[in-house]
């Protein structure tokens, strides 16, 4: 990765020292100066463009955003800092003014692989004119090159030229502002001249970038022939946590609606979700720009108890089948991973989270890695089967089997479908066809508690549920009107009907809805001037909450969040005094920076955090005098001071 140039100058003649000078003038007017600087994170497809001149800053890595809900698609991450725009030199600033008023810097962040190399690149485009810049677009010859991912644009490679062109939430560059983006590219064999076009100013030039120090991996291609190996073999590394040994006293349990440890204590689950196992970042997404242990570490110290880990059951079979797909991540800022491959830096993750007394709860997000894989109505697809994905879900359990920090398993995200998709929906009743996520959740369960009779089963709902199931319970309806609608997997009506059977593992069942605010989607319960007593009303009670309130189940939920302003802070609010009022086990939605529909915990870098939004959160975290409780019975919540271990807490009453 890169390294700045340092020129130290002591007991030298001031000939010598004048030489010097004009010396480091000259590379900085040569534009070869290096600094490193995380952007954020986003993967389209685009058009053609136009772009400008270079030099160096800003870091990144892979990442794919994670799309959302009832059919609304995610945009994207976040607006980059204007955080480097002091520190360009006067040359620069008259280069773009003599070019229309833009300039471009692009610095190649990293390096891998050999025979075609990889290549990590930051592109940061420059508006030094005194008018804002309105829409842009930036064509970059990168030769016939692969783009592997992009974040921060529409992109597209078409003869011999990367395009690049502006998404909704980046579209202005401000006068005197900048806007990031990042990309990586295999095969760069252009010289990466380009043109930039931005609010009716054009600008063009050569990049003189320097190639970044190559770091390879051995999780490029790896295939490894102890993939069953035990979780405990956890290596020390740089920055970590000291990583106790696996234990086997924390698992949870069911009682009516509530969740108890061993002892008969109370617990409640507050956490949140970290996507990005699911993406093919194969790995956390954020990693482009944060230290992987500092990100982690706050998670714990802000109070959190889970981590939800949405993944896709693709990589896990790849995983089982010994071999380890790339994960992508700042080589530079998280140095200590590259010796291991992608399994092996899962195990270090738990290992961390194992250190940090926090939990995880496994979530089969996708059937296939894709950013948008969730889309997928169902939990198989024609490259992964009903079977193979039960195989996964079978592979994991036996692996962590003797491990209590992976404590729950959520059975698939978001089953759905509407009714004029038939067979290719999501439904719910007691027949046993392919699509009845029903009868499914009891066969991954099975196939879960097999290998682990301990952890937690979660089990989703659907989109639909027939209003009259005595004439419609098959399903044969393709008229709208015949069904109840809800939020992706948030529609647990049958459950009243046809409750999930695990038999003797009843006590290890919690059902877990998602629900979202009209920044998402419109639902209709959103009309008017909706309440607190109108959502019970036409939304929670009869989709998921009355399971809790005739004592047949716990109910966890497991993706909740938005945006801190209305009309979605209207809705957060209320959501956030249901989950007050019940005590309701939950995941917010999510620590993610890169979620388009919904913003995260974290900003850009994935270290500073939205310190709004948290404190709207942290009400609804587990806390007893004042400190976090953690679901581990020896392990402190985090180390900052600020949490305690489950031993220590009195527990829900």
């Amino acid at each position: 990765m890169e390294k700045e140039k340092k020129i130290l100058i002591a007991g030298i003649s001031g000939t010598v020292l004048l030489g010097v000078i004009i010396f480091a003038c000259i590379l900085i007017i040569g534009g070869k100066k290096d600094k490193d600087e995380a952007p954020e994170a986003e993967y389209a497809a685009g058009e053609d463009a136009g772009s400008a001149e270079n030099e160096g800053t800003s870091a990144g890595a892979e990442t794919k955003a994670d799309d959302k809900k009832a059919g609304a698609k995610d945009t994207g991450a976040s607006k980059t800092d204007d955080k480097e725009a002091d520190t360009k030199s006067a040359d620069k600033k008259d280069a773009a003014k003599e070019s229309g008023g833009l300039s471009a810097e692009i610095t190649e962040t990293g390096s891998w692989g050999e025979s075609p190399v990889s290549r990590q690149m930051a592109v940061k485009i420059i508006n030094g004119s005194s008018s804002d810049a309105d829409g842009w677009k930036i064509s970059i010859n990168t030769g016939d090159c692969t783009l592997d991912s992009g974040w921060n644009g529409n992109f597209e490679v078409k003869n011999g030229t990367l395009t690049v062109t502006n998404v909704d939430y980046n579209s202005l560059i401000p006068a005197g502002g900048n806007m990031e983006f990042g990309m990586i590219l295999t095969g760069v064999t252009g010289d990466l001249s380009y043109t930039i076009e931005a609010g009716g100013m054009s600008a063009s030039g050569k990049s003189e970038t320097k190639p970044a120090e190559n770091k390879s991996s051995s999780d490029k291609g790896t295939e490894t022939a102890d993939a069953a190996a035990p979780a405990d073999t956890v290596k020390q590394v740089k920055g970590a946590l000291p990583v106790p040994e696996p234990t086997t006293d924390d698992w949870l349990h069911t009682d009516g609606s509530a969740i108890y440890d061993s002892n008969g204590k109370r617990v409640w689950l507050t956490g949140v979700n970290w996507f990005g196992y699911n993406t093919g970042t194969n790995l956390f997404d954020g990693l482009w720009a944060a230290d992987l242990h500092t990100s982690l570490n706050s998670i714990a110290d802000h109070g959190f108890n889970l981590v939800r880990i949405p993944m896709s059951a693709e990589l896990i079979l790849e995983w089982k089948a010994g071999k380890t797909p790339d994960a992508n991540y700042n080589h530079a800022t998280n140095d200590y991973l590259t010796e291991m491959n992608s399994l092996e830096i899962f195990d270090h993750v738990i290992g961390q989270f194992r250190a940090n007394g926090l939990k995880v709860m496994i979530d089969i997000h996708s059937a296939q890695t894709d950013a948008s894989g969730h889309m997928t109505n169902l939990w198989y697809t024609e490259k992964i089967s009903a079977a193979q994905y039960r195989e996964a879900l079978s592979w994991m359990a036996a692996r962590y089997k003797d491990d209590d920090t992976i404590i729950a398993f959520d059975l698939k995200n978001e089953p759905h479908g509407k009714p004029s998709e038939g067979d290719k929906a999501a439904i719910w009743n007691d027949s046993t066809k392919p699509n009845n996520w029903k009868h499914e959740a009891e066969l991954a369960a099975e196939a879960v508690l097999k290998e682990n009779p301990n952890v937690l089963i979660m089990v989703e709902g659907t989109e639909i549920y027939p209003t009259d199931i005595k004439t419609n319970g098959d399903y044969s309806s393709k008229d709208d009107k015949d069904y109840y609608f809800n939020w992706w997997g948030g529609n647990l009506r049958g459950v009243a009907d046809y409750p999930v059977d695990l038999g003797k593992y009843q006590d290890k069942l919690v059902y877990s809805p998602h629900d979202y605010g009209p920044t998402v989607y419109e639902q209709p319960w959103f009309k008017g001037d909706y309440t607190y007593d109108s959502l019970m009303k036409d939304c929670w009670h009869d989709n998921w909450l009355y399971i809790v309130e005739e004592d047949k189940a716990p109910l966890l939920i497991g993706e909740w969040g938005g945006f801190m302003r209305d009309p979605n802070l209207k809705w957060m609010t209320y959501m956030r005094e249901l989950i007050g009022n019940y005590h309701l086990n939950h995941t917010f939605w999510c620590f993610n920076a890169n979620s388009g529909d919904t913003g995260g915990l974290v900003k850009d870098d994935f270290t500073t955090w939205d310190t709004e939004k948290y404190n709207f959160v942290k009400e609804v975290l587990w806390q007893e005098n004042g400190k976090f409780v953690g679901l581990d019975h020896k392990i402190p919540l985090g180390s900052a001071g600020n949490g305690i271990c489950l031993d220590d807490a009195k527990g829900l009453k």
